[in-house]
């Protein structure tokens, strides 16, 4: 069986280091395999061993059995070692597992990486139990230089086109003018994104929406060079995104007044208002690849299909003030294709 950890040749044995090789693969396959959460609790707390490098045997924390939950996507496992142990749970974990003991948020860079959108609603709403003030700075951290190169979750869910994921992280407080190591911030990374490639470009519009939703005031480093390019930013990400991003003209009315509901309501508060449902950053979902041609979404707040809906951010064209508010029919469901037709 996956968590067999077998025999040990000698009781002096158990924690050697080839025995912690074996018993850590093991409780690698059982994660991987979903097994139940009592199995691998056992294991964790009963069987299982990791090397480190100064000659320890080890066994898992609770923080390094989350980084395992987060790779294979073990939801009830994350769930219960986040309720039990609560931000316990998000503490560092040892060398053997991140390089870069000054990045103290790998849970969060891991979830973005992974696109566990799932995991990381639990892994924020576990961080309410923080103090205020570490709760933001655990949200705006810089993570590992050597792996996320010092980017913050936020930077690395645009880098990633992760939408999801960046609501999330908005919606929780996470700051969007936040800079990694070379300057830039979310909206830059972004932006370098849209202009390297046309892959994604829906998703990426998406995304661009959500941060113009978040930053009252477009404070970034590429500003001049969308000035300097202006024919190629406007085809890029629109003339009217482009014209609010470069500084020609204020955001329209619509968007001022979502930026300042979204600046004085909680994230929990903005679910029970009767809003579209873009403005609803934990109960977003994206149950289907939406760059298939001929792909339909019709979902409920849960993402699950639903009779009627109210349509969500698709692009930055959404964000007038003939946007989704007048365009909401409550006896007929929204039908969002791929290519952003909305029937």
């Amino acid at each position: 069986m996956p968590w067999d950890v077998g025999v040990f040749d000698s009781r002096a044995d158990y924690k050697s280091e080839k025995q912690c090789q074996k018993t850590s693969f093991a409780f690698y396959q059982a994660v991987r395999d979903l097994l139940p959460v009592w199995v691998l609790e056992d294991m964790r707390t009963m069987e299982v061993f990791h090397w480190e490098e100064d000659g320890r045997a080890c066994a898992y924390s609770p923080s390094e059995a989350l980084l395992y939950a987060l790779v294979h996507d073990h939801q009830p496992y994350a769930r219960y070692l986040l309720n039990t142990y609560s931000v316990s749970a998000l503490e560092m974990p040892s060398k053997s597992f991140c390089c870069c003991q000054l990045s103290t948020t790998p849970h969060l860079s891991m979830a973005v990486r992974y696109n566990r959108s799932s995991i990381l609603k639990m892994i924020l709403n576990s961080a309410k139990d923080f103090s205020e003030e570490e709760r933001l700075s655990y949200l705006n951290r810089r993570g590992c230089v050597h792996v996320e190169g010092g980017k913050t979750a936020l930077h690395l869910a645009c880098d990633l086109v992760r939408p999801e994921c960046l609501i999330l992280l908005l919606g929780h407080s996470a700051c969007p003018y936040v800079t990694d190591r070379t300057g830039n911030t979310p909206l830059d990374c972004l932006l370098s994104q849209i202009g390297h490639s046309d892959l994604d470009m829906r998703l990426k519009h998406i995304c661009l929406g959500y941060l113009i939703l978040f930053m009252p005031n477009f404070r970034f480093q590429m500003k001049g060079q969308l000035r300097d390019n202006a024919a190629l930013w406007q085809r890029l990400i629109g003339e009217q995104a482009y014209r609010w991003l470069s500084g020609q003209a204020p955001p329209s009315l619509f968007v001022q007044a979502m930026q300042k509901l979204i600046e004085t309501v909680s994230a929990e508060q903005l679910e029970s208002l009767p809003l579209p449902d873009f403005l609803r950053p934990l109960d977003f979902r994206l149950q289907c690849d939406i760059s298939t041609p001929g792909c339909d979404i019709i979902l409920d707040r849960q993402g699950n299909p639903a009779p009627q809906q109210i349509p969500y951010l698709t692009s930055c064209d959404d964000l007038t003030e003939a946007g989704p508010l007048q365009k909401n029919n409550k006896t007929k469901p929204t039908r969002l294709s791929s290519s952003g037709a909305q029937g």
